[in-house]
């Protein structure tokens, strides 16, 4: 198709049946083109009719196989029981014209532009056996090809069908009020501001903000989780999650196309154009292997009788074997169907993976990188610890700080009132409240002024603070922050904050070491004791803290040094110059955030960590299966190629090995379909 006028650029991606066509050109003849090169094209965005287009095909295929079978039974019959040549040769013949249709077709096309395929090389054989008179060869190699390509079709499909079921799960209609009346309209044609209508039971069509409404949504599509999330005025909603019980008035805010589903969609589709390792070996292996056995196939028929004066009928025939069993069609297919398979059920699963080389990737991996901040912890401060003195009660405690923090935007301030606010009790603002920089904030209840701040600051107030300072120093080696609330005359107590530790975290890390990881580290920011807290309780075997941005980049590069492969994980944002130079970057994204998509190399969609180890264990699963295929493929190919020169290896027998192990392959590697996640993070 680059030939055709106008077209720039042509690329055809079989593995998820997509080709993409670049340039000023006539759609109407690039169909017709398609359409000869055995091609069937349907427009982007009607995937759900691709299944019902393929089926005429399917059907007309199904039947030429049955029939060539039928008719190569019967001229087997006709054989044995003895009738004249005429009879059963016509049997055999129909057998060859129709097993052979399909595939002589193809090597039509394929010739012109000396693309000697299997199409090719199959057409030449089977003309070869009739040359010699072996019309039961040729017709017996004819129907074994065409079931052959009938169950590659299918497994093929197979593997296809994952990709359209991620595109079919966002609706293609919605419901939007425009001008006081309620419509469903195509979603290409919802714009932003729109205001969608979601009734319960029903998917949400496009990306938005809730106007008004609540409801718990089943986020599976873009997250794999499963479990409802509740959902108000104010939250972000996204394509082809499920409304379970309230009326949603939703505003878009992205067209279809830039929906997350979709984005998803498209990573998993350009994932294929990313070629592991193992894959492109196999190209270079198959590039240069079927010319070197099509020139020893020559050899082979015409060397003995030429030069050695041998009859020409069985060389040639040993040639034709040779020349079957020379195109590597399962060493090929071997690694394609394999990637396209894990990495569609890991999407499904909430891991997006940008391409089969970080998938490989992830499966040799042995060091795993970790940031502390929204990664082995939750992201944003809260209370841990409220030690009240005296009299006081830990409410009360709580209760006294929150009114002077209760107009403070900073981290530590908002975890207090958080913390009050949990417990069912409103907050009276204290007056002429004041903040003191490096030192706290001071305010007055009741016309007593009231101290909120770091134990330094009390210290200078001359307040003693003998009685807290014990606990200050052990909250302090676990990395907790502490402040001092106190009047003027006495201390009140001590409340701790920290970044609360991920619930999943020390089980992740645990379960990491089972799937073959052999060590983690901490990279941090925070000070030692923060770090050796966390470190401590999830288990990390190292940590390195106080790290700038560029200390993290070194920090990187020095384990790669020394141990090859290291994945960094962290937020998607701040970590962005380690996530680039780490051998694989994964991001903990929020569902939604394009930021996290479009910087790493892997996303947890679901932001849960408890990801991690499936995506470890999908690597490592799927790398195995790709060695089992090519070692497979080799070893069956070598066999066949040693047995065709004591005259061993048929015709019949070759296309059945090369048929055999093209479909046990590609079943093998579709099984990664089936792949669940195992590991599931505790409840909080």
């Amino acid at each position: 198709m680059a030939a055709l006028p106008g077209v720039s650029r042509v690329v055809l991606n079989s593995t998820v049946g997509k080709i993409t066509i670049e340039g000023d050109v006539d759609v109407d003849h690039v169909l017709r083109e398609a359409k000869k090169e055995n091609y069937r094209i349907v427009p982007e965005g009607q995937s759900s009719s691709i299944s019902a287009a393929s089926e005429p095909r399917l059907n007309l295929e199904l039947v030429r196989a049955l029939v060539s079978g039928l008719a190569l039974g019967l001229g087997f019959t006709l054989q044995i029981v003895g009738l004249r040549n005429g009879y059963f040769i016509s049997f055999y013949a129909l057998a060859l014209v129709l097993g052979g249709y399909g595939n002589a077709r193809k090597a039509y096309y394929a010739l012109p532009k000396l693309d000697f395929n299997m199409s090719v090389l199959m057409t030449f054989a089977m003309i070869g056996a009739v040359g010699i008179g072996k019309w039961e060869e040729a017709g017996t190699v004819a129907f074994l090809y065409s079931v052959s390509d009938l169950l590659e079709s299918w497994s093929m499909e197979k593997a296809r069908r994952s990709i359209r079921e991620l595109m079919d799960l966002a609706p293609k209609t919605a419901t939007i009020r425009r001008q006081n009346k309620e419509m469903q309209v195509p979603v290409a044609e919802v714009g932003i501001e729109d205001i969608l209508i979601v009734h319960p039971g029903e998917k949400v069509a496009m990306d938005g903000r809730i106007l008004k409404g609540s409801t718990s949504l089943n986020e599976a599509a873009i997250t794999g989780e499963s479990i409802p999330v509740d959902k108000g005025p104010g939250d972000d909603v996204y394509a082809a999650t499920l409304n379970t019980t309230g009326v949603l008035e939703v505003a878009v805010t992205k067209r279809a196309e830039d929906t997350t589903i979709a984005k998803i969609i498209h990573l998993v589709e350009e994932a294929q154009s990313k070629r592991a390792p193992a894959q492109a070996f196999v190209d270079r292996f198959a590039t240069i292997y079927t010319p070197i056995v099509l020139g020893l196939a020559v050899v082979m028929a015409l060397v003995p009788p030429l030069l050695f004066g041998f009859h020409w009928d069985p060389w040639i025939y040993r040639g034709l074997a040779l020349l079957i069993v020379s195109c590597p069609c399962a060493l090929v297919v071997s690694t394609p169907v394999a990637m396209v398979s894990a990495i569609s059920t890991a999407a499904r699963n909430g891991v997006l993976i940008k391409g089969g080389i970080y998938l490989e990737q992830a499966g040799a991996l042995k060091v795993i990188a970790f940031d502390k901040t929204g990664t082995l912890t939750e992201g944003h401060p809260a209370v841990t610890d409220v030690i009240p003195v005296g009299s006081y009660t830990e409410q009360e405690l709580l209760q006294t700080a929150a009114s002077l923090e209760i107009r403070s935007d900073h981290p530590l301030a908002k975890a207090i009132v958080e913390s009050h606010l949990a417990l069912g009790v409103d907050v009276t603002p204290a007056e002429e409240v004041a903040a003191i920089p490096g030192r706290g904030v001071r305010g007055t209840i009741g016309k007593q002024s009231v101290y909120v701040g770091n134990l330094r600051w009390f210290r200078e107030l001359g307040i003693p603070t003998g009685e807290v300072e014990h606990y200050i120093t052990l909250l302090q080696n676990e990395g907790k922050t502490s402040m001092v609330v106190g009047t003027q005359n006495k201390l009140l107590g001590v409340i701790a904050v920290a970044d609360k530790i991920r619930t999943e975290s020390k089980t992740v890390v645990a379960q990491l070491r089972k799937e073959g990881i052999e060590h983690t580290i901490l990279l941090t920011g925070d000070n030692q004791e923060s770090a050796r807290a966390i470190a401590t309780a999830t288990g990390v075997d190292e940590f390195r803290a106080e790290l700038l941005p560029q200390d993290k980049v070194e920090s990187v590069k020095a384990l790669l040094s020394h141990y090859g492969k290291v994945a960094m994980v962290g937020d998607g944002i701040n970590d962005a110059p380690a996530l680039a130079t780490a051998t694989i970057g994964i991001a903990m994204g929020k569902a939604g955030t394009d930021t996290a998509m479009e910087t790493a190399d892997i996303t947890l969609m679901s932001d849960d960590l408890g990801k991690l180890p499936f995506l470890i264990h999908m690597g490592r699963r799927t790398m195995a299966i790709i060695r089992q295929n090519i070692t497979f493929s080799i070893v069956v190919k070598v066999i066949a190629v040693l047995l065709v020169f004591p005259g061993w290896l048929t015709l019949w027998l070759a296309i059945l090995a090369d048929m055999g192990a093209s479909l046990l392959v590609t079943l093998n590697g579709i099984r990664l379909l089936r792949v669940k996640e195992q590991i599931k993070s505790p409840s909080p």
